[in-house]
């Protein structure tokens, strides 16, 4: 995030000796992105963070591509999905390409058996049902129902649910993901027409630190492949950091939707970006007050993206018969738009109650076995009269 953070001990100033009280010293690790030039906190262990007594078996998680060249719209029933135990067994991949990995996971237990970190892409996770805490090396960030959960790259963290029916969204991007640039001033700062601002973000605030030796499995998401490492420390010894990279949570019911006279297009959703697709939150909110106007949106064309939408609550305005869970994909190439009668509907209404989450992907998505197996094979043909 483009603000600056910090947690616990840190000495008065960087790359300088910061002892410990038995007269050790602590461990200063730069955490960063795109090199040296991104967003970055530096860390401070009470233990080297280096430490691997044992590399074990490496599991390949590659997505399985079934359906790679398609325009046809598609809908997956999301809670079809069954409950898992396991965290990482309960991530489902359904829709994938170079730039980003759209998965579904309805977990029943808490991650506390081993630690995870993703060292090939950012995490954003949406909490649809379950609340809980997550713990990561840099403090916990609790959470509930509708918040976006983002982990940036390398983050160590565990899941402690205080739920058992748990379902989640999880978008992996290979490039960081941050707010979207029109909403920030050239000092990073999120300005005063963006529909959130830095209040609204809970980074992480107690800081668990252990100075414990012992096995401790990492699993370590890399090239597609779960790595597991037993470490000799436990990953939860840091201090004390400062900086700009950190997990945070940001809830959708403090997004502040834009309104007009009349009906405005998605990008005033726009709710994160990274460089190959957007992330949207499309809120309750009041309808256009123009007159005369449409509030269902017009027809369109994605030609230079594949737009998929997430149902979360309420009656979506320009689907019928949506399902929570439901996720619909609508391809670059063809147009779509309100389903017969929803326009019609729409005229008059004052307000709307739907919560959804939308991603804009800027290369064709691929679909996976799971994303098949439970897809609405008809869902094309819902326009017709």
């Amino acid at each position: 995030m483009p603000f600056y953070s910090k947690l616990g001990l840190i000495p008065h100033k960087r790359h300088t000796i910061f002892k410990r009280e038995d007269g050790g010293y602590h461990y200063e690790q730069l955490f960063g992105t795109e090199g040296f030039s991104g967003l970055s906190s530096l860390l401070y262990h009470v233990n080297r963070p280096t430490q691997i007594k044992e590399a074990l078996e490496s599991i390949d998680v590659t997505p399985e591509i079934i359906q790679e060249k398609s325009i046809k719209s598609q809908r997956f029933k999301g809670f079809e999905l069954p409950e898992v135990d396991d965290y990482l067994e309960s991530r489902t991949p359904l829709l994938f390409n170079t730039d980003c990995c759209l998965s579904l996971a309805a977990p029943k237990r808490s991650l506390v058996s081993y630690f995870y970190k993703n060292s090939a892409a950012d995490e954003v996770i949406f909490v649809h049902k379950g609340h809980g805490k997550l713990r990561t090396m840099l403090g916990n960030v609790s959470f509930s129902s509708g918040d976006y959960l983002v982990i940036p790259r390398g983050i160590i963290y565990q899941i402690d649910f205080e739920t058992e029916h748990n379902r989640l969204l999880l978008i992996e991007s290979t490039e960081p993901v941050y707010t979207p640039n029109r909403y920030r001033n050239t000092f990073g700062q999120l300005m005063e027409h963006a529909p959130f601002c830095e209040r609204d973000i809970r980074g992480p605030n107690h800081l668990e630190c252990y100075d414990e030796k012992g096995d401790f499995l990492i699993k370590v998401k890399a090239q597609h492949t779960i790595h597991q490492f037993i470490y000799a420390t436990h990953p939860f010894n840091v201090v004390g950091w400062d900086g700009y990279n950190f997990p945070y949570a940001f809830s959708i019911q403090d997004f502040e939707p834009i309104t007009g006279r009349v009906h405005m297009p998605p990008p005033i959703h726009q709710t994160f970006q990274s460089k190959g697709f957007v992330i949207c939150s499309f809120c309750p909110r009041l309808y256009d007050y123009h007159p005369e106007a449409v509030p269902s949106p017009y027809h369109h064309s994605n030609l230079q993206s594949d737009e998929v939408l997430y149902y979360v609550a309420g009656d979506f305005m320009s689907r019928n018969h949506i399902q929570q869970g439901d996720i619909t994909l609508h391809p670059a190439g063809i147009p779509h738009g309100p389903h017969p009668g929803v326009m019609e509907r729409s005229i008059g209404q004052k307000e709307t109650h739907e919560l959804a989450v939308m991603i804009d992907a800027f290369k064709p998505l691929k679909c996976t076995r799971a994303a098949i197996d439970m897809s609405d094979k008809d869902y094309f043909k819902s326009w017709l009269e």
